[in-house]
C-alpha cells in the first residue's frame, strides 16, 4: 500500500526538550533551512515533579537556547526579559542564575514563537526510504490519525526516564516513588510517618531539604542515605567548569572508548554533585532543629548500598543495606522510599524499523562522531544526531544546558554543510592534550 507523505522537511527533530527547543530557536532565522520538531505531549513542560519555588537553575542565564552562539538572537534570555518588561528587576536582583521556574517560564514564552514545534504529534515509527533517500517518520495524532512525513535528516531528543535500581523494583508504588514525580505524590509525603531518601545528587538534596523542612515544622521522621563516601558538592569551580566546554570536548571525543568510559565515572561531581546553597540550607535547617525538641527523628548516612527491598507484615517498606566501608548489612524500616538514582537513556522504540542500520558499541550505545551523528550503515545517505545521548562520546558536558547552543550549532552547521553560526574557539584556558600534538 502506497504512504502518502503530508509534508518533507529539511530536519525532523524528535522530541522538545529544552536541547530540540534550542535547535528550533537557532533554525527560526535561517530562512532556506526547514526544520519542524515533533513532541507527543500537548504543552511545554519542564521537570514539574521538582518544581520548587526556590529551585535555581545551576547554570547562568547565558546558558539559554542560543546565547552561547548567537547572543544577539531574538530568542535569548535577555530578548525574553525585554519582551515581558523585566530587564530592570532581573538587573537589580544581581543574581546570573535564574530559578528553574524562570527558566520554564522563559522556555514557554520561546516555544509560544516557534511555529516549528508541533504539539500532540507522537513519533511511531522511523524507516529509511533508499529510493527516494529521506526518512520517512509515521505520526500519530492526538485524535488518532496518523500521518507520514519526510526529511533528509533527523535530530533525536527524547531525552531521558527515571532510573529504579534493581534492589528497589521489588516495592510497589504506594511505597516507592522517583524524585521527578515528588511534588505530584505530596499527599503520600504527607501520610508517611518516615520517608527515607536513596541517593543523592541535585534532585535528591532538594527532596531532602523539603522533607527535612516539612519535619522542622513537625512533620514526620526523615532518612537521607546515600552509596557515594560523602553529600558531595557539585564541583563548579572555575577552571573545572573548563571540562563542559568545547575544548575540552574536542579532546575528549578522540579519547579510546575505554579511557572516555573511566573519565566519566571519575568526574560524576561535575554534574552529580548538589548545589553549596544546597547543602548550606539543608545544614541550617538541621541547625535549627537542635531548638526545637519533640520532632520526629532525622538520619543522613552516606556510604551505604541498597541490595534488596521488600514489605513487611505491617505493610512497610524493608531496605536491605550494606555499610560500604566495613561490610556489614543493616535492616531499613520506612514508609515511603523516594528514590533520587538519577535517569537513565530512554530507547526510542519507533527507531526498531531501521535498528539494523543503526552502529552501536559493544555496550550498545550508539557511536557517535564529533558532529554528533550517530554511525549508521553506508547505505544510508542520510543522518541521524542525538542530542544529550552522548556522555559516553562527549564527556560530562552532554547533559548541561551550557553545551546546548554550540552542540545545535554543530548540527546545523553540519546540516546545511556551510556556516550557519560561527563556533567559538577560545573557550578554556587550560590545555588537555600532549604538547605538539604527540602521541
Amino acid at each position: 500500500m502506497t504512504e502518502t507523505v503530508e509534508s518533507k522537511h529539511d530536519v525532523i527533530a524528535i522530541g522538545a526538550g529544552p536541547f530540540n527547543l534550542g535547535l528550533a530557536a537557532l533554525a527560526s532565522t535561517v530562512d532556506d533551512l526547514d526544520v519542524v520538531v515533533l513532541e507527543s505531549r500537548t504543552e511545554f513542560r519542564w521537570h514539574p515533579g521538582l518544581m520548587f519555588d526556590d529551585a535555581m537553575l545551576q547554570v547562568s542565564f547565558l546558558a539559554d537556547l542560543v546565547s552561547l552562539v548567537a547572543p544577539t538572537h531574538p530568542l535569548s534570555f535577555l530578548s525574553y526579559l525585554h519582551d515581558t518588561d523585566r530587564m530592570y528587576p532581573f538587573y537589580v536582583r544581581e543574581q546570573f542564575h535564574p530559578t528553574r521556574r524562570e527558566y520554564e517560564h522563559y522556555l514557554r514564552w520561546a516555544v509560544s514563537k516557534l511555529p516549528s514545534v508541533r504539539w500532540s504529534h507522537r513519533v511511531e515509527a522511523v524507516r529509511w526510504d533508499a529510493g527516494a533517500s529521506l526518512f520517512t517518520v509515521h505520526v500519530v495524532h492526538a485524535d488518532g490519525r496518523r500521518s507520514v512525513m519526510q526529511a533528509k535528516d533527523l535530530v533525536l531528543g527524547v531525552g531521558t526516564e527515571p532510573n529504579v535500581p534493581e534492589a528497589l523494583a521489588a516495592l510497589p508504588g504506594d511505597k516507592l516513588l522517583h524524585t521527578a514525580d515528588y511534588l505530584h505524590r505530596s499527599s503520600d509525603v504527607e501520610a508517611a510517618g518516615r520517608v527515607t531518601v536513596i541517593g543523592s545528587g541535585q534532585s535528591g538534596a532538594e527532596v531532602a531539604l523539603d522533607l527535612l523542612r516539612r519535619n522542622a515544622a513537625g512533620g514526620g521522621a526523615v532518612s537521607w542515605l546515600t552509596r557515594t563516601v560523602s553529600f558531595a558538592p557539585l564541583d563548579y569551580t572555575k577552571l573545572v567548569l573548563e571540562m563542559t566546554t568545547p575544548a575540552y570536548i574536542r579532546y575528549f571525543h578522540d579519547l579510546p572508548q575505554s579511557k572516555r568510559d573511566e573519565l566519566v565515572a571519575e568526574q560524576w561531581r561535575h554534574y552529580k554533585g548538589i548545589s553549596t546553597e544546597t547543602l548550606e540550607a539543608i545544614h541550617d535547617v538541621l541547625y535549627q532543629r537542635d531548638l526545637a525538641p519533640g520532632l520526629a527523628d532525622v538520619e543522613l548516612r552516606n556510604g551505604i548500598a541498597i541490595e534488596g527491598s521488600t514489605v513487611d507484615s505491617n505493610g512497610r517498606a524493608v531496605l536491605t543495606c550494606r555499610h560500604r566501608d566495613t561490610g556489614r548489612t543493616f535492616e531499613h524500616v520506612t514508609d515511603l522510599v523516594v528514590a533520587a538514582t538519577g535517569y537513565k537513556q530512554r530507547k526510542p522504540a519507533f527507531l526498531a524499523p531501521m535498528e539494523n542500520l543503526v552502529r552501536r558499541d559493544e555496550k550498545g550505545r550508539y557511536k557517535i562522531a564529533l558532529d554528533h551523528s550517530i554511525e549508521l550503515d553506508a547505505t544510508v545517505t542520510g543522518r541521524v544526531y542525538v542530542s544529550n545521548a552522548d556522555l559516553h562520546s562527549h564527556g560530562v558536558a552532554a547533559p548541561d544546558l551550557g553545551i546546548g547552543a554550540f552542540r545545535n550549532a554543530t548540527i546545523l552547521n553540519s546540516v546545511s554543510g556551510r556556516e550557519l553560526y560561527r563556533l567559538p574557539k577560545n573557550t578554556a584556558y587550560t590545555s588537555f592534550a600532549v604538547p605538539g600534538g604527540a602521541g
